[in-house]
């Protein structure tokens, strides 16, 4: 404990010595993150999938910038400190696996945070859904790292409606995990779809927000995660209705889950608009990681046409789907090629807000602000952006990109996840989708957003950016047999001309140079990398013992 507030102590002081000089002509931006749990590649509309549409996700995109090659760590946790820390999970110790509910560590305590920054710098910094970064100490929750205010829950996955949870190890029971900043929040709205209470309190909080303080706010939904395994795909009956035209059950659930968080994205819009807040307001849309299409967790995501799933080091684990709206960017209604990671978001938004970080903070991710404003979509990329996926030691897994080539050593799950593991339906198809440049138009979204376009989004333009944001592989790429065996060799692709990663160049002599520059950048790496903070936990934190809730058990004497 008192190491914990001693670190905690450390960091404040850092972060007082921060420049809180900002330009006194210019107003700080809002700033709206929304992200998606476990969404995949191919989910959203905008890359030309057709089995079901989201039109407020694409009017986001169209009107703003489409972040064509943004990446992400392959899991929840690790995903998540990457964005707060701006370092790679590696750095955070988050590198092996999720943290689990009844895992007694916080990877956050050592590292100053994004909303840290931001609350120092006078903003009003608000986090509305999944933590997943500690519970066991209250010094491990949202309102200690940062945020000036959380609601939603700590661990990994809630109930859509009963917001219990029960994690996949054996001899824990189920418990309660929904909070107001450190108190449960129990007496209201417990038979409300969660992602509806999410939408409703992010609305709130917007048309509540004076503008004496700029907004900073994190959205995390629940959607498109499973919840317990006994009901794992859950969404209200009338959404689920609207997709019957899809046969398999649990994949028309899955699109009625990413319906209601489109729903969720349009009114968050739209409540930015009814508080005239839009006209200085950056919102980003994201999934934290690939979809885990078949396997723990499963709920039928679709990263098509990439290969892999969450929780491996290929594409369709790391190259997640996301865009970019603000009135301050040049160019809106283009793709954004550049590679970027989320671990570059905090130096990017300090930027936005015209933060003048403290050079003793060291960050992995990179300022990008100035390429999102001016970029052009034929603007060509950082031709040696390096890029850590994954770097593993306990699990030897190895995963990174430089360029335009990506290098991958070692796997998950022996395997399983090696494959393409999702196909893009011909002939299941929204009957939306006849009519899909009109329900753009009809989304709440685009209401909010056209007037400030700079030249009309036409249904040709958005035809041209969908077309653009489509990925394409070879059809002969897509059969489940590999040139590649990561658990015995060297991978090499070049997934910039072979995004499905299927031509294995490592064994070619042409590439030596290159590898040997990955092997030896890799060696470097992983010198500098913190020993994974791990541990299963104990009994003594199992929610039965704290009246079937999880709560801070190290701070609480166990009750018998």
């Amino acid at each position: 404990m008192k190491l914990i507030e001693s670190c905690a102590s450390i960091i404040m002081v850092i972060i007082q010595t921060f420049h809180l000089a900002q330009s006194s002509e210019m107003v700080p931006p809002n700033i709206v993150i929304i992200m998606a749990d476990d969404m995949g590649f191919d989910d959203v509309s905008f890359r030309g999938a057709k089995e079901f549409i989201t039109p407020n996700i694409d009017a986001l995109a169209y009107h703003g910038k489409i972040l064509h090659r943004l990446y992400a760590p392959p899991m929840c946790t690790p995903s998540r400190s990457a964005l707060l820390t701006g370092l790679y999970p590696f750095h955070t110790g988050t590198q092996h696996y999720i943290l689990l509910n009844q895992e007694p560590w916080g990877p956050l305590t050592k590292f100053i945070t994004m909303p840290e920054v931001f609350q120092a710098h006078g903003y009003s910094t608000n986090l509305i859904g999944k933590w997943h970064l500690g519970m066991g100490h209250k010094q491990f929750t949202p309102t200690y790292n940062g945020f000036d205010y959380h609601y939603g829950y700590w661990g990994a996955f809630i109930d859509y409606y009963d917001k219990t949870s029960k994690m996949e190890t054996p001899g824990f029971s189920l418990g309660y995990d929904f909070r107001r900043n450190l108190d449960l929040e129990c007496d209201k709205g417990n038979n409300t779809y969660v992602t509806d209470l999410f939408t409703a309190e992010a609305e709130r909080i917007i048309m509540q927000n004076s503008g004496s303080k700029p907004l900073f706010l994190l959205v995390t939904h629940l959607a498109v995660h499973t919840a317990n395994e006994e009901d794992p795909l859950q969404a209200p009956e009338e959404e689920i209705e609207k997709f019957s035209y899809i046969q398999d059950i649990r994949r028309r659930k899955y699109a009625a889950i990413v319906s209601k968080l489109d729903e969720s994205v349009g009114r968050i819009v739209y409540a930015l608009d009814r508080a005239n807040k839009l006209n200085n307001t950056i919102v980003i849309f994201y999934s934290d990681n690939g979809a885990p299409t078949v396997g723990l967790f499963s709920n039928t995501g679709s990263n098509w046409p990439l290969r892999g799933q969450k929780n491996s080091p290929w594409e369709g684990g790391t190259r997640i789907s996301g865009a970019i709206w603000a009135p301050l960017l040049q160019n809106r209604g283009s793709i954004f090629q550049q590679p970027m990671h989320v671990a570059d978001w905090f130096a990017t938004l300090a930027a936005a807000a015209n933060i003048h970080l403290n050079q003793s903070l060291t960050l992995d991710g990179i300022n990008l602000w100035t390429e999102l404003v001016t970029s052009k979509t034929d603007t060509p990329p950082y031709s040696e952006r390096e890029i850590v996926h994954s770097l593993d030691n306990q699990a030897e897994m190895y995963s990174y990109s430089k360029g335009q080539y990506k290098y991958i050593k070692g796997t998950s799950l022996e395997g399983r996840y090696d494959y393409h593991l999702s196909q893009r339906p011909k002939k299941i198809i929204d009957p939306r989708e006849k009519y899909y440049y009109e329900n753009i138009r009809q989304s709440a979204t685009f209401q909010a957003l056209q007037k400030y376009d700079e030249k009309p989004l036409t249904n040709s333009r958005m035809h041209n950016l969908r077309v653009k944001a489509s990925v394409q592989c070879e059809a002969k790429s897509l059969k489940p047999n590999s040139n590649c065996k990561p658990l015995e060799e060297e991978c090499l692709f070049n997934v910039w001309k072979d995004p499905c990663e299927q031509r294995n160049l490592a064994r070619l002599h042409k590439y030596d140079n290159i590898m040997k520059s990955m092997r030896e950048d890799i060696l470097k790496l992983k010198a500098t990398a913190a020993p994974p903070l791990t541990g299963r936990g104990s009994p003594e934190y199992d929610p039965s013992r704290y009246d079937c809730t999880w709560t801070n058990y190290l701070d609480i004497f166990p009750k018998n």
